[in-house]
């Protein structure tokens, strides 16, 4: 039976009172079990007396510090569904999401009151400061339920406006379980997250995971550097990263003079990541590293490549569901396709999505008889490990033919004259669609050429799936999660 996912926080309040929940390193904020509990009680309090509860939606604006965590199970208390809300999004961005939850209230931090002013129409702004005067510290006592509705996470908007994510208590609860079950995160233990708690793996699996097990919460927000501090200064036990916080990391000169030894498990996901790379990092950091693969509508949830794994299979998801979750790959007509053939990842798990936030429609294209459709296109190899080849839609479908474009990009990453790299499909009268490389040089000065490109995947991509077009960049756009939004591309370069 799944409990309520301020249930977890109250029952650390009463095994381990005075046992450290919380550290913020940046201003040596460090709250234990009994105090962390207390100041959600704040929140929770606040909220009840002002009439909101139980099918109203509060948004969170709040950078990875104490206030989210506390915000965040205070909301929950309450009986009111968290809206998270990446705090690096423009007002505009903010104001489609505030109106697109029907957001009663919006939570912020004072430093971004200017931000919440601007993205506020009809939502009524609180500052987290003007809660945390009130003394109210018991548990509220509320008519909620593990199927009742927790958070509306939006997803980042790869192929256009974000779409919310209903999740229950009881899929959050349950992603969180598989995580602390899987990654072995255990009491005593400290969970280090750097990457945004808006977004579900940070918050569902490692955040959620974290306190159900008992381990401490140490956030902040990422840079490079603090990484390798934080991992340092407060023994932090598990970490988890796009892989490009990793290989940030893994370039700073001063690298080796960080202790890392306390670190039990670096944990990767989000964005696609060569095998190649996965190695380099695995050399440089020289622990355990574990890969998760999941989709926001999943909880997230779907499969891990284990440290075992690594040796042997490192680029790969996995080959088979975790723990509690089932995967199979599938057509266009939802059937399994055959071993080596590429298909779509369906996920089945009691983490799914309730839906899409009053959107119908967009429900029924990725929901199918219990299993979620994750837009992912893979195969999977004759020993069952599955190879993540790119996203549906950023497939190129050139003279009939199908290009993945990660398969191209993980090859031109490699080349020494190009920095980073993204694959898309501009229009052709002919072909459909011609392979376009969109790339940032190393070296503004001396920048691949298309004839250097070329010769340099001949022995190593089909002729095919060679890009015809090179366009240079100073940027190439990304989620907070590392994904690159492609559909941005594609409208700045006639794509």
């Amino acid at each position: 039976m799944a409990e309520l996912l301020h249930e977890l926080l109250e029952r650390n309040s009463r095994k381990y009172p005075y046992d450290k929940a919380l550290i913020w390193p940046d201003n040596d904020v460090r709250l234990t079990w009994l105090e962390l509990n207390k100041r959600a009680n704040n929140v929770a309090h606040y909220l009840h007396n002002k009439g909101l509860g139980k099918g109203d939606n509060a948004a969170l604006l709040i950078s990875n510090r104490p206030e989210f965590v506390i915000g965040f199970f205070g909301i929950l208390k309450a009986g009111l569904s968290v809206v998270p809300v990446n705090v690096r999004l423009t007002p505009t961005e903010i104001s489609y999401i505030l109106n697109n939850s029907n957001a009663k209230v919006i939570i912020y931090e004072p430093e971004l009151k200017k931000v919440a002013v601007n993205a506020s129409e009809k939502t009524t702004l609180i500052s987290f400061s003007e809660i945390e005067n009130k003394e109210n510290i018991a548990n509220l006592s509320l008519d909620i339920l593990p199927d009742d509705i927790a958070e509306i996470i939006y997803t980042s908007g790869t192929t256009g406006k974000p779409k919310g994510v209903v999740l229950s208590h009881k899929a959050a609860y349950l992603a969180g379980n598989m995580m602390a079950y899987e990654g072995e995160i255990k009491y005593k233990d400290r969970v280090l997250h750097l990457m945004p708690l808006t977004h579900s793996a940070p918050l569902n699996l490692f955040m959620i995971g974290a306190v159900y097990a008992g381990a401490c919460n140490v956030v902040g927000t990422y840079h490079p550097q603090t990484l390798l501090e934080y991992v340092h200064r407060e023994k932090t036990t598990h970490f988890f990263g796009a892989p490009v916080a990793y290989t940030l990391a893994a370039k700073l000169p001063n690298f080796e003079k960080y202790n890392l030894n306390s670190m039990k498990l670096w944990v990767y996901g989000g964005a696609g990541v060569s095998g190649e790379v996965v190695n380099q990092l695995i050399s440089k950091f020289k622990g355990s590293f574990m890969s998760v693969y999941g989709s926001t509508e999943a909880g997230p949830n779907g499969t891990a490549l284990h440290p075992y794994e690594h040796p042997d299979y490192a680029g790969s998801i996995g080959r088979q569901g975790v723990v509690n979750s089932e995967i199979k790959i599938v057509d266009d007509e939802t059937n399994e396709v055959s071993t080596g053939q590429i298909g779509e990842i369906a996920i089945k798990s009691p983490t799914l999505m309730i839906e899409y936030y009053n959107n119908s429609a967009a429900t029924e294209e990725v929901m199918k008889n219990g299993w979620l459709l994750s837009g992912d296109m893979a195969l999977q190899d004759e020993e069952g490990y599955i190879w993540i080849k790119d996203r549906k839609k950023d497939m190129i479908v050139t003279g009939g033919i199908n290009v993945y474009p990660k398969e191209v990009e993980d090859i031109l990453i490699s080349h020494y004259q190009i920095a980073d790299v993204a694959v898309i499909g501009i229009p052709h009268p002919e072909w459909g669609e011609t392979p376009t490389a969109v790339v940032i040089p190393a070296e503004k000065e001396s920048p691949p050429t298309l004839d250097n490109i070329r010769k340099f995947c001949k022995d190593k991509l089909a002729d095919y799936k060679i890009p015809r077009k090179i366009i240079y960049s100073d940027n190439i756009p990304r989620s907070a999660t590392g994904k690159t939004l492609k559909h941005i591309l594609k409208e700045q370069h006639g794509g």
